[in-house]
């Protein structure tokens, strides 16, 4: 039996709100767009309200083996608590990583969905499912794959012959502080949560005070800074205009 191979995604906020649009996100809830640079002029061109920060990498050399040390390392060790709320699942479809960052980006950012869309179905049937049921439930969804499918045909660029990529998404949220939940604390405070189904599961990434920010810290930190590479791509979810 062969592997599913779906067409990448291209790093495109019309193909990103697009299959959003399509999936069931009500459209004044939230929008995708570009994030052009890292400085804080740059991160400023950002509308406000951001839900979510979306990052496509070159997942290769430095970065691949890095990101398989901080695997070794968690599951060795353990790591900061995950807040229970946050919905994470496993990625089993080559190529669906575009899917996985738009899915993880939407269902942790408390926005609206449309009644009966896919994307309101899809969160019913995943209630108390692990992550990898969760995927197989995604994987025997046509209706998503035909999404993904029209997303990834309508980019500026050619849909490539070969759709081997080294270039993969993650995703990152906010999430309440789970020790803080656990103790009752008043004052709430936030994590920020890096959400990749090519990974074990969450991870957490410090605390969070200013979402945007704080994920361009990480990322010039964890990736930039780990890799040659200008194949970088990153968009923010933000809040509508109603």
């Amino acid at each position: 039996m062969s592997e599913s191979r779906w067409i990448p995604l291209e790093s495109n906020p019309d193909v990103f709100n697009s299959w959003a649009a399509t999936a069931g996100l009500v459209a004044s809830q939230a929008y995708f767009e570009d994030i052009y640079g890292l400085d804080p002029d740059l991160l400023g061109m950002v509308s406000g309200g951001v839900k979510a920060v979306t990052l496509l990498f070159p997942c290769s050399g430095t970065i691949a083996a890095k990101r398989k040390e901080e695997d070794e390392k968690i599951a060795a060790q353990g790591q900061y608590s995950i807040d229970p709320t946050i919905f994470w699942m496993k990625q089993t479809i080559v190529n669906a990583c575009g899917t996985m960052g738009l899915l993880h980006a939407l269902i942790n950012s408390n926005v609206t969905f449309a009644p009966e869309s896919p994307l309101a179905r899809f969160i019913d049937e995943c209630k108390d499912k692990t992550p990898l049921e969760r995927v197989k439930i995604l994987e025997e969804t046509s209706l998503f794959e035909r999404i993904h499918t029209s997303a990834a045909t309508s980019g500026q660029t050619t849909v490539p012959k070969d759709l081997d990529t080294y270039l993969h998404f993650t995703c990152f949220v906010k999430a309440p502080d789970a020790t803080a939940r656990e103790t009752e604390t008043q004052a709430r405070k936030w994590r920020v949560i890096e959400l990749d189904g090519a990974r074990n599961g969450p991870i957490d990434r410090g605390e969070c005070t200013n979402l945007l920010q704080d994920v361009a810290k990480i990322v010039k930190e964890r990736y930039i800074k780990e890799s040659k590479s200008v194949n970088f791509s990153m968009m923010a979810l933000c809040s509508g205009k109603d």
